[in-house]
């Protein structure tokens, strides 16, 4: 009996930390890429999924987000960048949560 706790144990930690992440470009400028990148971060619970097409659709986050100043705006200031060249998003999915991070590049 004790043998069947610790092996529940085990496997609720293990589903509790694992984890899939996808990054994938979200918006490009003719402007160079430049040295300069900045990030902006947000942790959602039970967020749901993005359309398949992307585009125009593109959910950025969804659910009960913690980061109110989560965006393009955020990781720009942190960037310290004048001009845009790319954006990517990088999304990892939890058990329970999502973590969303928006990139830019520029310069």
């Amino acid at each position: 009996m004790k043998n069947l706790k610790n092996i529940t144990l085990i496997g609720a930690l293990a589903l509790g930390v694992a984890s899939c992440s996808v990054t994938r470009p979200l918006a490009v400028t003719d402007n160079a890429l430049g040295e300069k990148s900045g990030k902006s971060a947000n942790i959602c619970l039970f967020g749901m999924a993005a359309p398949a097409g992307g585009g125009a659709g593109q959910i950025i986050s969804s659910g009960i987000c913690f980061n109110n100043k989560y965006g393009i705006v955020e990781a720009v200031e942190n960037g310290g960048i004048k001009t845009v060249g790319a954006i990517d998003i990088k999304v990892t999915n939890y058990y329970v949560f999502k973590k969303y991070e928006l990139i830019v590049s520029g310069e």
